[in-house]
């Protein structure tokens, strides 16, 4: 018991003393698509959001779905104003309910939400947002973004490794983070960029944000296209 409750102490002692040491995550796109009204009456306004397409075969995606809940749910879900939003499309909800039941575990996955929509609004949301693929043919993918309290997409402007800068090598971004490559999902976006988030987040709430946040058109053109 000891363990559990000095572990989300002790993260949030990391995020308080190096508030004064990182640099904000860029905004990579603006204005991500709010969810249409839904039962489940959830919004990405004024939440910090990472946002996941899982299709008409959520069973299908249970080895993503298990990481995303092992390596970043089950990190911040103590943090006010996280969630965990699933878009799948009307129908789907026997097997979005069986793998809810699946990664629960009798675990609290009150952040965690599957939120229900017509297949044309799923669309809608994700051509929202900067992509380098696209959705499979039954809406899904591997990849989750990262959503601001404002509606903004954060990722990485350039995510080259500092070997590939040395080198000079062509700029490429990170929009999306891939939940079936653990070290992308534990190391870039658990470990750094959503820490990184919600210390910005934190210093939001102080008053004393001075952001020097990059945005997308503030480097040259990457091989990541804006999807229309």
């Amino acid at each position: 018991m000891g363990i559990l409750f000095f572990l989300p102490v002790m993260f949030v002692l990391v995020l308080s003393l190096s508030e004064d040491n990182y640099n904000p995550l860029d905004i990579i796109n603006e204005n991500v698509a709010e969810l249409p009204p839904n039962a489940e009456n959830i919004v990405l306004q004024d939440h910090i959001t990472v946002l996941a397409f899982f299709g008409n075969k959520p069973l299908d995606m249970a080895i993503a779905a298990s990481n995303l809940k092992e390596l970043v749910y089950d990190k911040f879900k103590g943090f006010k104003k996280f969630q965990i939003v699933v878009l799948v499309p009307n129908g789907s909800e026997a097997e979005s309910e069986e793998l809810f039941r699946e990664i629960a575990r009798y675990e609290d996955l009150r952040f965690w939400h599957f939120v229900h929509l017509e297949e044309a609004a799923i669309q809608k949301t994700f051509n929202s947002l900067k992509a380098s693929f696209s959705l499979s043919d039954n809406l899904a993918t591997d990849n989750v973004f990262l959503i601001d309290t404002e509606r903004h997409q954060r990722g990485r402007l350039d995510d080259r490794t500092d070997q590939e800068k040395g080198k000079n090598a062509a700029i490429y971004g990170l929009d999306a983070y891939n939940c079936i490559q653990v070290a992308v999902i534990k190391n870039k976006m658990s470990a750094e960029d959503l820490r990184v988030l919600f210390t910005e987040y934190r210093q939001k709430r102080k008053g004393n944000f001075d952001s020097e946040t990059r945005r997308a058109n503030e480097l040259k053109p990457t091989s990541h296209e804006q999807k229309s």
